[in-house]
C-alpha cells in the first residue's frame, strides 16, 4: 500500500506540473497568433511561468523523496 501511495503521489507531482506548462504553451502560441508585435514581452512570461511551474516540480519531488525516502 506504501508503494501506491508513493507513486500516487509522484504522479500528482509530474501531471499538475505538465498540465501547467501544456496550458502556458497553448495560451502563449494563441497570443501570438492574435498579435505578433508583443512577442518578447509573451516570450518573457511564459518563460517566467515555466520556471515556475518547474521549480514547483522539483520541489515537490524533493519533498516526496524526503517524506519517502528508504535508508
Amino acid at each position: 500500500m506504501d508503494n501506491f501511495i508513493i507513486f500516487l503521489v509522484m504522479f500528482l507531482t509530474i501531471i499538475g506540473p505538465s498540465t501547467v506548462i501544456a496550458v502556458i504553451g497553448y495560451a502563449s502560441i494563441r497570443a501570438l497568433g492574435r498579435n505578433p508585435s508583443a512577442a518578447p514581452k509573451i516570450l518573457q512570461a511564459m518563460i517566467i511561468s515555466l520556471v515556475f511551474a518547474q521549480g514547483i516540480a522539483v520541489i515537490a519531488l524533493l519533498i516526496l523523496f524526503q517524506l519517502f525516502g528508504r535508508g
